[in-house]
């Protein structure tokens, strides 16, 4: 299953990697040449494959947990001074993308979307440490039922040109489902209350909608 974001982008490679297919079968008379060419046409279909895959992931919605809104591995975990929404200290994880991961954004929690918005920015490395706030992103709020408001911020990257938010504001979603795509490269910052518990540690890899990244604290802690 493929994701709706790469529909043209994959029907277009298709065909220009059949058109080089036949070029070379017709027109190339220097046989390792043109295998040469066959071959890289088609790993190239792949990766671009392999690139808007869409995994189907069935959640049942959990109140007290915090899931993984990306594939990838956790690069950041640290309080932050979060200067645009909350305008307060908040616990950041950070979860970068390598362009083999799945680059689909899922929901991290149900709840309303209060605050979904877009920024222009660089395209600095995504482990940059000014990414996440001088990079190309969005910011989107969920006022969830257990967390209250939590966070999570789509950052471009070097490799990144475009990110797609489905996240409205008013709107009622559900953990795990499809909140948008980031194209090739990217990174999710998750901004949390510091009164949960954060169980992942650095360089761990996580799966979207399968890794808890919080949960609730106990009420005797």
């Amino acid at each position: 299953m493929f994701h709706k974001e790469g529909q043209k982008i994959i029907i277009t490679t298709f065909f220009l990697v059949v058109a080089a297919v036949l070029v070379a079968q017709y027109y190339i008379d220097v046989e390792w040449i043109r295998f040469a060419i066959q071959i890289a046409a088609l790993f190239f279909l792949i990766a671009i494959l392999q690139f808007f895959r869409n995994p189907k992931r069935l959640v049942t919605p959990n109140f007290d947990e915090i899931l993984a809104p990306v594939d990838g591995k956790v690069v950041v975990i640290e309080e932050v001074d979060e200067p645009e929404y909350f305008k307060e200290k908040r616990k950041q994880v950070s979860i970068f993308m390598s362009p083999t991961n799945v680059h689909v954004t899922r929901y991290p929690a149900s709840g309303t979307v209060t605050y979904s918005k877009y920024h222009p920015g660089k395209y600095l490395v995504a482990w940059h440490p000014k990414s996440s706030t001088e990079n190309e992103r969005t910011t989107i709020i969920l006022h969830t039922p257990k967390f209250g408001e939590i966070g999570y911020r789509q950052i471009a990257g070097a490799m990144a040109r475009r990110i797609v938010n489905y996240a409205e504001e008013g709107e009622q979603v559900t953990q795990g489902d499809d909140a948008g795509f980031i194209k090739f490269g990217s990174r999710v910052d998750l901004l949390l209350p510091l009164d949960c518990d954060i169980t992942v540690k650095l360089n761990q890899k996580v799966v979207g909608a399968r890794t808890c990244i919080a949960s609730i604290r106990p009420l005797d802690d």
